[in-house]
């Protein structure tokens, strides 16, 4: 039986999930509510919604079984938490919270209420990272010896038409997208156990050039340039840079090193991307592509995954205590660099199994 979601968010993100959730048959979305009325019921007309007016009647609701919580991300814990106080399962956007103790929050009230948390992003399970996790798995490199990770551009005030949350408290490179690089490492090496960071504020001010906008000042608030050097349970090490300080790179974007050879990873904010593989005897890169169309946007995998696990009694692979364990990362990335020191981890999690024989509609 499809569970019943409510969703609370009705921005652009909102678009590719009620456009795919006709993909997946273990969920159907079924009532929207948001912060901006005129918002929430055009989009419950347009896609033939219930229309609420509150997060307070949404999780109230008892035809509704899950919570897909959609709002920006400084929100995500309150409207996490009001869910899973009226005990519904709770799908967020990532981050799963802005800070640390916020995320052990969710996790400790899903606990006591016995509900299921899940987390974006989803995109680990595309066809690019779980053809890697296979050929992992099959042992084509070896043991893994380390990793590299890098998200590089020159920030998004050039094209966003509201940029300056991405420059104040829960924003920045790290905070913005690392969760898609950090999430795809831990799907594909396990748990962190030990980190070092180091981060800066480059440029103090940003010149806002998007036409809404276009030449309004921000002061930027958190760093910009923000590196790392994990070192994962299984004795592999990685480092990860994220920056909107570099105009241009020539860098990968993230590259497993096994004792045999390397496997060179596309964008890990995309689905189903070709990879390239070189073992140490071969002299050539071969590429190799998943299954599925290349620029096909999957988003919502994670949540139909988490619905069908919510269905049978296991746990999602998308699942929360992942996104916590990602979350502590990127803060102790963070606070390493403030403090000088290695960051011992607190969290754990399990490396989530591949996603064999999921049924998608087209």
């Amino acid at each position: 039986m499809a569970l019943n979601v409510g969703l609370v968010g009705c921005g652009n993100i909102s678009t590719i999930y009620l456009e795919n959730s006709r993909r997946f048959s273990d969920f159907t979305i079924i009532a929207c509510t948001d912060l901006d009325s005129v918002k929430a019921k055009e989009t419950a007309v347009k896609y033939g919604l219930e229309h609420v007016a509150s997060v307070e009647e949404m999780t109230a609701l008892p035809h509704i079984d899950l919570i897909l919580n959609l709002t920006v991300p400084h929100a995500h814990a309150s409207v996490s938490l009001q869910a899973i106080a009226q005990k519904k399962h709770v799908y967020s956007e990532k981050p799963l919270a802005v800070t640390f103790e916020d995320g052990e929050r969710i996790m400790e009230a899903a606990r006591l209420n016995q509900v299921v948390v899940g987390s974006a992003p989803d995109t680990f399970l595309g066809g690019s990272i779980q053809l890697a996790g296979q050929l992992m798995e099959d042992g084509l490199i070896g043991k893994p010896v380390g990793a590299s990770a890098f998200m590089m551009s020159r920030g998004p005030e050039s094209w966003h038409p509201n940029p300056e949350f991405f420059y104040h408290a829960g924003g920045g490179p790290m905070f913005d997208m690392g969760p898609y690089y950090i999430t795809a490492l831990v799907s594909l090496m396990g748990p962190v156990k030990r980190l070092t960071g180091s981060a800066r504020i480059t440029f103090p001010e940003r010149t806002i050039t998007s036409p809404a906008k276009y030449g309004e000042q921000i002061l930027v608030q958190v760093p910009t340039h923000v590196s790392g050097i994990l070192d994962f349970a299984n004795g592999a090490s990685a480092t990860i840079t994220t920056s909107f300080d570099v105009s241009g790179a020539r860098t990968p974007f993230i590259e497993i090193y096994g004792e045999h050879g390397t496997i060179s990873l596309p964008d890990p904010n995309q689905f189903n991307q070709p990879l390239l593989v070189k073992r140490h005897d071969e002299e050539e890169w071969k590429e190799m592509k998943p299954a599925g169309e290349s620029f096909d946007n999957l988003r919502g995998i994670g949540l139909a995954d988490m619905a069908k696990a919510i269905e049978t009694g296991r746990s999602p692979r998308a699942n929360g205590s992942m996104a916590l364990h990602v979350l502590e990362v990127m803060h102790g990335i963070h606070r390493s660099s403030e403090q000088g020191s290695h960051y011992i981890m607190k969290s754990v999690c399990e490396r989530p199994p591949l996603l064999n024989d999921f049924v998608i509609n087209q």
